[in-house]
């Protein structure tokens, strides 16, 4: 069993998952939701941080069992991408996050469900 904390940091994951989809939704799609700078772009890009800031805090707890629901890869592109958006976030190649929500959010998303049913 994974401890409350744990399981409230892979909820925080699977909400802000579910907030950039919903703000695709809106827009469309997702090459639309990102040429919104004022707004979606602005929303998905923080969402995108956050989840990567969840991902460091269960490494950094020592709530290892439960990152075994995702892909190594995921975390760590996750955290990746997050210091793109910090350190420059004028620079980003769109393309990439483009993929990330296209193709990998959805596999996270699976793996926190996956955690979450335990």
């Amino acid at each position: 069993m994974y401890s409350k904390k744990a399981l409230q940091r892979v909820e925080a994951i699977a909400k802000k998952i579910h907030f950039i989809d919903n703000i695709v939704k809106e827009k469309g799609s997702i090459i639309v939701a990102l040429e919104d700078e004022q707004n979606a772009r602005a929303a998905i890009l923080m969402h995108l941080t956050a989840i990567a800031e969840q991902f460091d805090k269960l490494l950094h707890s020592g709530e290892l069992d439960i990152l075994k629901h995702f892909d190594k890869q995921d975390i760590k592109g996750s955290y990746e991408l997050r210091n793109f958006i910090a350190h420059d976030y004028e620079g980003i190649d769109f393309h990439i996050v483009e993929e990330v929500i296209k193709e990998r959010l959805p596999i996270v998303a699976k793996g926190a469900k996956e955690a979450l049913k335990k």
